[in-house]
């Protein structure tokens, strides 16, 4: 018998404000000292009041309109109420009834690579728990550096229907919430998590069967796996006739299995009631036609432009917006650029995610130290669509570009690098060459096209690459003669 699986996720995100949710105390979940940053209000000490950080508001509102949501112009906290020791008040300060965004949608590529639009149901705003570290005694620490740093939780519906679409989802997501500057999104330091809300029922049946959620997945490949093999263990227990029981799962990446945890709460277990000590948030018109100003160009239009205005790869296309540092680099390179013809732009491109991207690869502070700019990129580029430099000059001059910041013509008169156009200096190599290589030239006599194309290699080589190539292939062609 045939199942098939329907999957939701609740994404958790970290907010990357300068202070935290409801406090001054600085936003560092990284700090390594336990409980530096920590006040009264964050440890949740009786007579403290919270107060809303704007900042981290504005941030949640242009993630949601990012995501065609819509915006609930009036809004207010909530109390969750529940007990865990990283818990410092008993309850957490979240939104169930008016989230900030609702209703919204983002396009993935499914596993066929076709676009899928998967609805998000909500966005919401809460604070982060602290965390619990557990010793080999027989006891537990507790760390509240990360209790009240602001938290963003986007739900969507349950519309996937398989690992591969999933884990789409958390990868665009990352994409946009870096392009917006909201969170870092670093999903091995636990500025997103993921948890995946996922069951199964018979292959055309219309009712969903019991679901099953995996807490706090922290990479893509964590995502895809325990979807995979929740599907297969879920799957084993109804083709055995069992029932599959509702509840919180965990993913352990050394056994690659989920393992339960606890049975699943429901909303009403939490006693939600509005939050007494935050006044209510209205969001005006004017509020939201700045913060869409804001917006940057995300990375859908891009892919738009890049395919189909300059007509980039789609791999080519895919490395410029993964890599945002590298894309800012591009756009800035077009926006200088007096050459806007689709081939010019295409030859940067691939110059960028080959060549220059080797670099960036190898050099994890390249941004910082690099002198590469828009302009010197530009030149180089130029010389080399022009034909006055090959590609092989090319790769030598780079690190020099990067390294000193010098226009890539200078470089090439100071390193006697400049291309020879002459035709009497290029007979004098070529002439050397056909006589170095008897062979190839009988062989291009007898009508072997490859032995031309050998003979220019090897001319290339002695010239170190500083041979014009038109001019280079006409001359060989008529002493050949």
């Amino acid at each position: 018998m045939k199942y098939k699986p329907t999957i939701g996720l609740e994404i958790h995100i970290e907010l990357n404000t300068k202070s935290k949710m409801f406090c001054s105390c600085k936003n560092d979940s990284q700090e390594k000292i336990p409980n530096k940053n920590i006040c009264p209000i964050c440890t949740g000490q009786p007579g403290t009041l919270p107060v809303p950080n704007k900042e981290a508001i504005k941030k949640v509102i242009k993630t949601g309109l990012s995501l065609n949501c819509k915006i609930n112009q009036f809004s207010y906290f909530e109390r969750k109420n529940y007990f865990y020791p990283d818990l410092p008040k008993g309850y957490q300060i979240s939104q169930y009834k008016t989230p900030l965004c609702y209703d919204g949608y983002l396009e993935i590529e499914d596993e066929n690579k076709k676009l899928k639009k998967i609805s998000i149901n909500r966005i919401h705003l809460e604070e982060d728990t602290g965390k619990l570290l557990h010793t080999i005694g027989d006891y537990t620490l507790v760390d509240l550096n990360r209790a009240g740093i602001p938290l963003m939780e986007l739900v969507t519906e349950p519309e996937f229907h398989s690992a591969v679409e999933a884990a789409n989802f958390a990868k665009e997501l990352q994409l946009i919430l870096r392009y917006l500057d909201v969170s870092n999104a670093d999903m091995e330091k636990g500025q997103m998590r993921v948890e995946v809300n996922i069951s199964l029922a018979k292959e055309g049946s219309e009712k969903l069967g019991t679901k099953v959620e995996i807490k706090n997945l922290n990479s893509f490949l964590a995502v895809q796996k325990s979807i995979i093999y929740e599907i297969e263990r879920q799957t084993e227990i109804l083709e055995k006739g069992g029932e599959i029981i509702q509840e919180t799962r965990g993913w352990s990446d050394e056994k690659q299995i989920t393992f339960s945890q606890r049975e699943k709460e429901y909303a009403k277990d939490y006693r939600y009631f509005p939050e007494p000590d935050i006044l209510p948030i209205y969001i005006t018109n004017k509020d939201l036609e700045e913060l869409k100003k804001e917006i940057p160009e995300l990375p859908q239009q891009k892919r738009i432009k890049y395919q189909e205005i300059f007509q980039l790869p789609k791999e080519d296309t895919e490395v410029l917006i993964k890599n945002i540092k590298l894309n800012q680099f591009f756009e800035n390179f077009i926006l200088f650029s007096k050459e806007k013809n689709k081939d010019f732009i295409k030859l940067a491109s691939n110059y960028l995610t080959n060549e220059i991207l080797s670099y960036i690869t190898n050099n994890e502070n390249f941004w910082q130290n690099s002198k590469l700019s828009p302009e010197n990129f530009y030149d180089l580029m130029f010389l080399i669509y022009k034909k006055e430099i090959t590609s092989k000059i090319a790769k030598i001059i780079i690190p020099k570009i990067i390294q000193t910041g010098k226009n890539p013509k200078d470089i090439l008169i100071e390193e006697n690098l400049a291309q020879i156009n002459k035709e009497d200096v290029l007979e004098k190599i070529i002439n050397e060459v056909i006589s170095e290589n008897q062979k190839a030239v009988e062989d291009f006599k007898s009508g072997k096209e490859n032995a031309l194309q050998y003979l220019i290699g090897k001319i290339m080589e002695k010239s170190k690459g500083r041979a014009n190539p038109i001019i280079l292939r006409e001359t060989l062609k008529k002493l050949l003669r």
